[in-house]
């Protein structure tokens, strides 16, 4: 029963952790999918090196993250509110050629940054986006203006 504590214990920790330092310093991996990579390896280990060497202690561990992971999927499915939260919302960068320097800091993204996706997509100039929008995995979609 101390594993199973233990575990949920360290998944909440690690997710909240990782939510609040942003959505750009992982912005190749979802949260979950960090999670799961960081802590699998890790419950596994207190198994071959800890106090307790059993294997039923180690798949125990990892049963339970493989639960929560997968009960995390199913509650933020089902709800908007808790999807927001662990998933994250996008925010707009620039709009009709225009930075939004408030968003721009508050996710802190360079303009530097931005510029550079911006001719990722083959623009030129700024005026030439019509949106530009820090999604909730990270990455930045630009939306050029129709011409």
């Amino acid at each position: 029963m101390e594993t199973i504590i233990r575990v949920v214990l360290i998944y909440a920790f690690v997710l909240l952790t990782l939510r609040a330092m942003g959505k750009r310093e992982f912005g190749e991996l979802s949260p979950l999918e960090l999670v799961s990579l960081l802590l699998v390896p890790e419950l596994v280990a207190t198994a071959v090196v800890g106090e307790d060497y059993s294997v039923t202690n180690a798949f125990l561990a990892v049963g339970t993250l493989f639960t929560l992971v997968f009960l995390n999927s199913l509650i933020t499915f089902s709800n908007r509110k808790i999807e927001q939260t662990v998933e994250g919302t996008p925010s707009v960068l620039a709009y009709d050629g225009r930075l939004i320097e408030k968003n721009m800091r508050k996710e802190r993204v360079t303009p530097d940054e931005l510029y550079g996706e911006i001719r990722k997509q083959g623009l030129e100039r700024l005026d030439e986006v019509r949106w530009a929008v820090l999604e909730g995995d990270g990455k930045i979609s630009i939306i050029p203006k129709s011409s």
